[in-house]
């Protein structure tokens, strides 16, 4: 499903390139949804209100939508990453994966941070929207069920996946974020994350 026309440009770079499809709520809810990040102070639909920013003018709404996102992506991703130590026998593989599950880790560190810093408290507004780069609860159940070189396949896949989207985003994040520490970890993990796509090239294929 793709979403609608959103009514707030503050968030134009971050959601349109990234929340375009949600798979658990209607076209309706999720209309509401993107609402609710942009004003930070609607209900999200069959959720908990989206916290407002309260502690930092320095931080606009897509500053807090990107931390939104880019925490339960990352969150995914390491799961796949820490999957595949214990599923692989393929060497590049697993080095591949301590390293990124262990870079990756320090990046949500960062983001939680920075999260708290603009004055929002954490919430998984995400819970259950299956969106492009997204690692979700589902894709896992299916990795995890295929062996060998299958499952070098789809971990190859998903990870690229999930490098690629996150590199777009934060150069949404880039273009139409407030707060100065926020753009520029934003530029870092877009660098970040071009490179790590460069060292998967070729693994799983």
């Amino acid at each position: 499903m793709r979403a609608g026309t959103i009514g707030a440009p503050i968030l134009a770079a971050v959601t349109v390139l990234l929340v375009t499809r949600c798979v658990a709520a209607g076209p309706a809810a999720h209309s509401s949804h993107l609402a609710a990040q942009a004003q930070a102070v609607q209900p999200i639909p069959g959720g908990a209100p989206a916290p407002a920013v309260t502690s930092s003018d320095s931080f606009n709404a897509t500053d807090v939508a990107w931390l939104q996102l880019m925490i339960p992506m990352t969150e995914q991703a390491v799961r796949l990453f820490d999957l595949a130590l214990d599923k692989t026998s393929n060497p590049e593989i697993v080095s591949l994966s301590k390293t990124l599950g262990a870079a990756h880790r320090a990046e949500l560190g960062r983001l939680h941070r920075l999260l708290d810093r603009s004055g929002t408290p954490y919430v998984n507004v995400h819970e259950g929207h299956n969106m492009p780069g997204m690692v979700t609860a589902a894709d896992l159940e299916v990795i995890n069920a295929a062996d060998g070189a299958a499952f070098d396949r789809l971990f190859a896949q998903h990870a690229r996946d999930f490098l690629r989207q996150s590199v777009l985003v934060a150069r949404g994040e880039q273009d139409a974020g407030a707060d100065a520490d926020t753009r520029a970890f934003a530029a870092t993990m877009a660098e970040a994350h071009a490179g790590e796509l460069t060292g998967l090239e070729g693994v799983g294929q």
